[in-house]
């Protein structure tokens, strides 16, 4: 990486912090230069405009994503314990990915109803994360550890349920209990898809303590 490219993704790092606190939508080329003392001008050089701006530090969040949550993740054995360490990197992100929560929970509520760059940059990662943990669970099934009947999908909705029932409580609740009644229905949603007398299975140990990389790697999934 030469030293435009470290420039530029300084820049994006202290842009998807920005946007975490103050919305996508009110993350411009002028916020940015007052937050990071630059000059709009050498924003421009970097970014054309607001909207490529905004597409930028969602692909910068989805690779912070994928080094916080995903790749971590994949690290622990496959089926159940996998989705556990996925569902328990996915709670921590929450809370510690960014000082103002989770950046694609709140643009979503911001660029739902917005056609454009922004939205189609959010669809995407919505479904490629979607997609992921439905993959996690297919192995799951392979694995024998939920019924074969159980239909990926289904679980991925519902736990992306959890997931933003958890953001809502601490953020806006600031519920003290959320991450604790997040797990509960995490665990009957295990519990429901679980081949008859089948234990729960944990994470393997260290699963959960990798350090996840600082530099961006491929896209990844987001939350």
């Amino acid at each position: 990486m030469n030293k435009g490219e470290q420039t530029k993704s300084a820049i994006l790092d202290e842009a998807a912090e920005l946007a975490s606190l103050v919305g996508l939508g009110g993350l411009t080329i002028g916020t940015l230069a007052a937050a990071t003392k630059l000059s709009k001008s050498g924003l421009y050089a970097h970014f054309d405009s607001k909207e490529a701006l905004q597409v930028e530090v969602l692909r910068r969040a989805r690779d912070r994503f994928g080094d916080v949550v995903l790749r971590p993740a994949i690290k622990a054995p496959r089926g159940e314990p996998r989705l556990r360490a996925f569902f328990d990197h996915w709670i921590a992100w929450q809370s510690e990915g960014y000082g103002g929560g989770c950046i694609f929970v709140n643009a979503a509520s911001e660029f739902d109803d917005q056609e454009g760059a922004v939205r189609d940059e959010l669809l995407r990662a919505e479904r490629d994360k979607l997609e992921s943990i439905s993959l996690v669970v297919g192995t799951a099934i392979t694995e024998g550890h939920f019924r074969p009947d159980v239909d990926p999908a289904q679980f991925a909705y519902e736990l992306e349920g959890i997931i933003l029932a958890h953001h809502h409580a601490k953020r806006l609740m600031r519920d003290d209990a959320a991450a604790e009644r997040a797990r509960r229905a995490f665990e009957r949603l295990l519990a429901d898809c679980r081949v008859v007398g089948a234990p729960a299975l944990a994470p393997a140990v260290g699963a959960l303590t990798s350090t996840p990389s600082s530099s961006a790697a491929a896209a990844a999934p987001t939350a």
